[in-house]
């Protein structure tokens, strides 16, 4: 079949790998249809089931367009039509058993098709359509054309069928209408000619139109003469007049609800008021057939209301009626009889014979098929069995390879044979059901309720199904179950926003664990359960439509919380937050679905606005609050509508369903789609639920509103694809096999708990009976049952009250006493004098000044609360920084690892996560060093190509020994010179992309450079930090192997009774560090407070211990036993050092009066006693031996492991010493770096000095030039001595010249100058400098301010704009334009007031008007009534005295003498209007002929 237009739209299949449909279930909603003698066939969502009613076969005709619509058969021709119900559909025509596509009719409907029906003989169809044609058309479908059509607007019509003897008649009926059409045919054109069918009145009388225009009840009167017609009163003249009624004058007539055509072409039409009409075919006069009622007893009387449906039999019709029962209705003439011809469960809806006329086909309301033989054993036979509605959930069977289970709203349980879809069992549960969910670990499902119920059913034996626990959580409904993938726990969620544990194993008697509080809207629940760990986590999906966003909660339950589940709830059964480690996060978008994938810290979720799916990285840092996720990545769905996602066992397969009713599974890495099917369509709402199997062999999926359930399978399945998921199903199913058989063996054990359940009958009966009589309910005391949160908060109440009992007695004694010296001071007063009496209110209680103080305490316990939490806040913040900073962010943590016997410690290396710009800058650099290395050996061969011809000849003319000495000095040419003596090597560091230092010149190569040396750092680390883990795990080992043989030790130290400790090696703190992060019990000082009823708990247990024991030791022959053997019925060898062997009674007595027989017990006593001593130094020294060898194994085993620990220590020095290397290169380097900068720029320095000082030179020597000159010159001394200390005067002057001082003062100016203009322009620069760092700074800063804005106006750009808010923003005075439309709608509301009430006044008084006109009316009604009754009396009595004497009455006869002269009139004025015509026309032809033989005389 072709896909049409939908197939466009759906997903395309990335690879070979494609899926098919093996079987539908489903079951018909319309009537079931004869394709042979043999199959039968119905309409069931995208699909029509064939069944083949002998063998129970099943075949599937699947359609292209989504939904089939109507559907008809064709029994000679072996056809079957079925339209769409897509815009504009179509209708096919298929032949059967082929499944062949025989033609496709296109029409001009444009929404549905509402009745498709075949002739009997011939290529016709007729089709008819609702709105907006209500066209009925003829087709002649082998030819795909329309013969005729016709429009009738408004009609609906629910059958429609052609007369089996003739093709030419239609019939068409309605809750309202029979109407029988006929097609005349001329040649090849084809017209529809309607008849309608005169239905006769509710009561089975016919209504009689004459009496409308000629009153014969009304009284005649002569003297005013004859009354007149109601239409001669309306003026109304020609057809109207026959058939005008007036407006009140209304006749409601029968409602035919079934016909069905007989062999003489007439036609039985079944009614709703229960009358069965015969119509004759061709002049459609209507007989109301009258029922012959027999006589019955009153317990055998049913209440036949109306026929559902009717076929022909030979007798006359069989009917069906809402009771069960199938009628024969015996015709003979024109009244019928009925017997009881069949009795079905359910109400029938619809029968039909086969070809053959030998099988009577009967279908249910509910949709089940039975067959019934005429003349065979057994006559009724069921075909098809439906559930009771549609399915609301299904889950495979664990291992989802045979059988798979479903559940229906009403609470039906079914077991289905998976191969063919064969129902194995069923159960009811009598209880509106809403989820299912099957156990991996068990052969046992959960049953979630409408009522906060979950039923747990056994499925051990697949044909027996029985509950066997029922858990009743709360009085919110369940909408899920989940179990996690191992099968540990189950989940379930309610309406109000809560989710229980429950241990999922029965042997557990499925123990409710606990339960948290989630969000109210629970889309979905979650889990990831892997074999490797021992956690499931749980994701809870819940909408928060308000907002427009999606809420996911997050908590870790171990495998292990059944054993531990008291510490991990409070008293109510709420699970701790913090145990359960719970986070919530929220999306900024809404989700429909979210799974959990196995891969660490990623959730898939599909979005329900955008046809997107997403993926989300959870952060791997813990955190507090609510955390905002933003997706990771995003591809397009191509699926339409909300839809749900789903995880396959192994987690490599994300499948996803939607409303366009496609099924797609996807890569979950790539989120591509490689596989896909389209099962259901979007007419229906497309897919509600999707299960597959573990190994991912079988998949089923059903339909939200189609009632279809269909099962898919592979059809080209190999590969990785199939092997990684085999791979993995074998893997879970060893895992699972033990639980499995443990818990298997008990529900095969476990009884049948008592539930109100039943069978299929009874199920039905139920339904039927619905009558309690009062006195029943009154005496049915049935106590209510409490939800166990309920029990659980009022057994936390009770606790409470218990523990304060006491308190509560003492205070309550005190305030007797109180009362009781307040009364005695009030006596006392009483017996006073007037002077000194108190008044009465002196004695009572000042309840203001008490509510004071109770306000002031209660503000100060607030205040010293409020402190206490702000402290415990505030370390609490430290600590998490601390912790954070310190252990939290390093990826190794530092611990270090002691010798056993020697004091030796060895630490690792704590490190940090490399941060991803680091690894991407160390990507770039390796790349970089890579490029270089493969560029300079293509450089290298391109030199040694040149010189290799001088090589070869030097190779040749080398001595052996040359060659020896070579061999040895090529180990090391691999290492560069400049990386001889690295230490790296020993650790298996590639340093081969190092370089040399010498060759460093530029900034980047020696950053390169840096980036390679701390990577060389971190693998070393990396390397000793592998190293330390394998030596801690060993020591690990050890210390479990010296416990395991401790065990063995002390044991055997106990036997010799010596006194020696035994060597226990632990953990230290230092070893172990995160103990300190964790406070223990013995670490607090404060005394621990024991609650109460934890005391009472542990006095019930020893009372019980007590108990037992007192039971042991009434037991006579464990007493005898223990006398005897000590307890034992056999002598173990550990028993013989304490054995004693006791002394025969006659020691007691002298030697001398010893019998012979005393003394040959004496001997036999010391012959034992020799010989137990003799057994007991051989035991005691295997003992000594054992002991020996168990204390020198353990100092072998820690010894060596001492000598290990010393070699890594060894290794941890050579580390050490290798970061220290690497680190004193690159510290080198940087201080190189740094000295050679300083060395060129004091080089840059003292070449521009150099410049400088040559340029004064040259000036000055051009100044000595100028001024060497032989002058006289004149100085002046200051008088006084100088004295000069230390300095060697010159006498020589040959090369010096004299100058004033104020030059030089001139130029220390000048210098001095030059110099605050230098430091001027260093300022001005470094100013200049700081300017540009933060004129980038600014410049950065605006681009992203840039970006937020783009962003903003993209937003803005994409936000919708309604008129109101273009309004807001144009208008200047909005607000004041605001103000005036709220007056004008205050005035206009005050108006509609005030004329509302006005309205409702002159209603009151209307209606005041009118109940006095209506009081008047009832009286002259009630007058009229009491005159009418006596001329009914007269108008009675004269026709029966006017029938007596056979006259009639004289009116009577002027009436139709007077009508008979009209006619006659008329009818001669009619003959003398024609014979009038006619001789005019004789006239004027006897004028023509005259005028023609008439002589002409002409004028000459």
């Amino acid at each position: 079949m072709a896909q049409g237009r939908e197939r466009d739209e759906g997903p395309h299949s990335a690879g070979g790998a494609s899926l098919s449909v093996r079987w539908v279930q489903g079951f018909p909603k319309q009537n079931v249809h004869f394709v042979n003698d043999n199959t039968i066939c119905y309409p069931c969502g995208n699909y029509v089931i064939f069944i083949n009613i002998e063998t129970k076969k099943k075949t599937v005709l699947q359609c292209s367009n989504g939904i089939v619509g109507v559907m008809a058969t064709n029994i000679p021709c072996e056809v079957v039509a079925f339209s769409d119900r897509k815009l504009k559909p179509l209708i096919y025509v298929y032949s059967f058993p082929g499944l062949t596509r025989r033609t496709k009719l296109k029409g001009n409907i444009l929404l549905d098709y509402t009745l498709l029906s075949f002739s009997y003989c011939g290529t016709y169809l007729a089709s008819y359509s609702s709105l907006p044609e209500f066209e009925l058309a003829l087709w002649n479908w082998e030819s795909s054309i329309i013969l005729c059509k016709k429009s009738q607007p408004g009609m609906d019509v629910n059958q429609m069928s052609f007369n089996p003897m003739n093709w030419r008649q239609l019939c068409l009926s309605s809750p309202s209408t029979v109407s029988v059409w006929t097609i005349e045919r001329s040649n090849q054109e084809h017209c529809f000619r309607a008849r309608s069918v005169k239905l006769p009145l509710e009561d089975g009388s016919f209504f009689n139109e004459t009496d409308v225009v000629f009153p014969q009840s009304l009284p005649k009167d002569l003297i005013y003469g004859p009354v007149l017609p109601l239409s001669a009163i309306a003026g109304l003249v020609g057809k109207e007049a026959e058939t005008f009624r007036p407006k009140d004058d209304l006749y409601p007539l029968l409602h035919p609800t079934m016909h069905c055509w007989t062999p003489t072409s007439d036609l039985y039409i079944g009614c709703e008021e229960g009358h069965l009409l015969m119509i004759n075919g061709d002049t459609l006069q209507v007989t109301v057939l009258n029922k012959i009622e027999e006589e019955s007893p009153l317990e055998d009387r049913r209440n036949f209301i109306s026929p559902v449906t009717l076929v022909y039999q030979k007798e006359g019709v069989l009917a069906s009626g809402i009771d069960g029962f199938v009628y024969s209705f015996i015709i003979k003439d024109r009244s019928y009889m009925i017997e009881d011809f069949l009795e079905i469960e359910r109400p029938v809806e619809h029968m039909t014979f086969s070809p053959n006329y030998t099988v009577l086909l009967i279908q249910t309301d509910k949709g089940s098929v039975y067959i019934y033989t005429f003349g065979k054993e057994p006559t009724l036979n069921k075909v098809l069995d439906a559930c009771d509605g549609k399915f609301q959930a299904i889950d495979f069977i664990t291992p989802g390879t045979q059988y798979f289970m479903t559940l229906t709203y009403s609470g039906e349980i079914c077991v289905w044979w998976l191969e063919d879809c064969a129902c194995v069992s069923k159960i009811y549960l009598n209880t509106l059901a809403t989820v299912l969910a099957c156990c991996p670990s068990s052969l046992s499902a959960a049953v979630g309720t409408e009522d906060g119920s979950v039923y747990f059913i056994s499925v051990y034996d697949k044909e027996s199904p029985q509950v066997v626990h029922k858990a009743f959580l709360s009085e919110s409904s369940v909408q899920h179950v989940v179990y996690d993938q191992q099968g540990i726990f189950l989940l379930v969620g309610t309406a109000e926003g809560k989710v229980f544990i429950i241990n999922a194993n029965s042997s557990s008697s499925f123990q409710i664990i606990g339960f948290t509080e989630v969000a109210k809207d629970i889309l979905q629940i979650s889990t990831v359960s892997l074999l490797e760990t021992d956690i499931v986590e749980v994701m809870v999906l819940s909408s928060l439509p308000e907002a427009g966003r999606s809420r996911l909660e997050m908590f870790t339950l171990p495998t292990l919380l059944p054993q531990v589940s008291t510490t991990f709830a409070d008293e109510r059964g709420r699970l701790k937050d913090e145990i359960i480690h719970k986070y919530l996060y929220e999306l900024e978008h809404a989700l429909s679905s979210a799974v959990l994938g196995f891969q660490s810290n990623q959730i898939y979720g599909f979005c329900s606005q955008v046809p997107y799916i997403c993926s989300y990285l959870l952060p791997e840092e813990e955190h507090t609050g609510i955390y905002i996720l933003k997706p990771y990545k995003k591809v397009q769905s191509r699926q339409y509508g909300p839809g749900l996602l789903y995880l396959s066992s192994h987690g490599l397969w994300l499948i996803t369903i939607a409303k366009c009713g496609i099924l797609c599974i996807r890569d979950v890495y790539t989120l591509e789609t490689f596989a896909w099917c389209r099962s259901h369509s979007h007419q229906g709402h497309g897919i509600q639920s999707m299960r597959i199997s573990m190994d991912g062999q079988n998949i089923l999926v059903n339909g939200r509103d189609d009632g279809t359930l269909v099962y898919l399978k592979w059809k080209r399945f190999g590969g990785h694809l199939a092997s990684e998921i085999l791979d993995y199903y074998q893997k879970l199913l060893i895992s699972l096999s033990s639980a499995m058989d443990k818990e298997n063996h008990y529900l095969s054990t476990t009884p049948k708990v008592s539930v109100d359940l039943g069978s299929d009958s009874e199920h039905t009966k139920q339904k039927a009976s619905t009558d309690l009589s009062q006195d029943e309910l009154v005496l049915t005391d049935v106590k209510k049952e409490i939800p166990w949160i309920q029990q659980k908060s009022q057994e936390a109440i009770k606790k409470e009250v218990n523990l304060f009992s006491k308190k509560r007695k003492e205070i309550k004694q005190g305030i007797k006493s109180l009362s009781k010296t307040i009364l005695n001071m009030m006596e006392e007063n009483d017996k006073l004098e007037n002077i000194a009496k108190l008044d009465q209110q002196e004695f009572g209680l000042d309840l203001e000044e008490l509510e004071r103080l109770h306000d002031e305490s209660q503000e100060e316990v607030a205040k010293m609360i409020k402190d206490v939490e702000m402290h415990n806040l505030a370390k609490s913040y430290l600590a998490e920084l601390i912790k954070e900073e310190c252990w939290n962010s390093m990826a190794v943590k530092g611990r270090a690892l002691k010798c056993f016997h020697i004091p030796c410690v060895v630490e690792n290396f704590p490190m940090k996560a490399r941060t991803v710009e680091e690894l991407k800058e160390l990507e770039r650099v390796l790349q970089q060093k890579k490029i270089e290395a493969e560029c300079l050996k293509l450089r290298k061969e391109i030199v040694e190509a040149q010189s290799g011809v001088k090589l070869i000849k030097q190779r040749h003319e080398e001595d052996d020994e040359e060659e020896e000495e070579e061999d040895k000095t090529v180990k090391y040419s691999n290492l560069p010179n400049y990386l001889l003596g690295s230490l790296s090597t020993d650790f298996g560091v590639d340093t081969s992309l190092l370089s040399s230092q010498l060759e460093l010149h530029s900034r980047e190569e020696k950053i390169n450079q840096i980036i390679l040396l701390k990577d060389i750092i971190y693998k070393v680390k990396t390397v000793f930090n592998n190293e330390f883990d394998a030596a801690y795990k060993q020591k690990e080992f050890e210390i479990a192997r010296v416990k395991e043989r401790n065990v063995r030790i002390r044991e055997i130290i106990l036997d010799l009774e010596l006194e020696e400790a035994v060597w226990q090696p632990e953990f230290e703190d230092c070893e172990k560090p995160e103990r300190t992060l964790v406070v223990q019990d013995e670490e607090i000082t404060a005394h621990k407070h024991i609650k109460p009823w934890h005391k009472a708990k542990e006095l019930i247990v020893n009372h019980e211990k007590e108990h037992w024991l007192l039971i042991q030791d009434a037991s006579t022959r464990l007493r005898a036993l223990m006398d005897m053997m000590g307890g034992v019925l056999e002598v173990k060898k550990e028993d013989i050092l304490r054995m004693v062997i006791p002394q025969p009674a006659f020691m007691a007595k002298p030697d001398a009066v010893w019998t012979e027989e005393e003394r040959k017990q004496f001997k036999d006593y010391e012959k034992k006693v020799k010989e137990l001593n003799e057994e007991r130094d051989k035991y005691r020294k295997s003992l000594e031996a054992e002991l020996k060898k168990l204390q020198n194994s353990i100092q072998e085993s820690t010894q060596a492991f001492d000598e290990h620990l010393k070699r890594l220590f060894e290794r941890r020095v050579k580390a050490e010493m290798v970061t220290n290397q690497v680190k004193q290169k690159a510290a080198d380097l940087l201080e190189m770096a740094t000295f050679l900068q300083k060395r060129v720029e004091e080089e840059e320095k003292v070449q521009q000095e150099i410049e400088r000082v040559f340029h004064e030179l040259i000036l000055l020597q051009e100044e000595k030039v100028r001024f060497q000159l032989n002058l006289t010159i004149q100085i002046l001394l200051k008088q006084g001595q100088v004295e000069l200390e230390n300095f060697q005067l010159v006498l020589e002057y040959s090369d010096a010249i004299l100058i004033n001082k104020n030059i030089i003062e001139d130029l220390n100016s000048v210098i001095r100058t030059q110099g605050q203009k230098k430091v001027a322009s260093m300022m001005e620069s470094k100013d200049v400098h700081k300017r540009i760092l933060q004129i980038e700074w600014e410049h950065k800063k605006m681009e992203m301010e840039r970006e937020d804005l783009n962003q903003k106006a993209w937003d803005i750009q994409m936000l919708f704009f309604s008129r109101d808010r273009q309004k807001y923003l144009n208008e200047p005075n909005y607000e004041a334009l605001i103000s005036i439309q709220i007056g004008i709608m205050e005035q206009t509301i005050a108006v509609l007031d005030k004329m509302h009430k006005k309205n409702v006044e002159n209603c009151k008084k209307l209606l005041k008007k009118l109940g006095k006109f209506s009081n008047q009316k009832d009286i002259a009604n009630y007058a009229l009534s009491c005159n009418l009754r006596e001329e009914l009396v007269a108008v009675s009595e004269r026709k029966d005295i006017c029938n007596a004497m056979g006259s009639k009455l004289t009116c009577e006869k002027i009436v139709k003498e007077r009508y008979e002269n009209m006619m006659q009139q008329q009818k001669l004025t009619n003959i003398s209007k024609q014979q009038a015509e006619q001789i005019s026309i004789l006239q004027t032809e006897v004028e023509r002929l005259r005028m023609k033989t008439f002589p002409a005389l002409v004028q000459m």
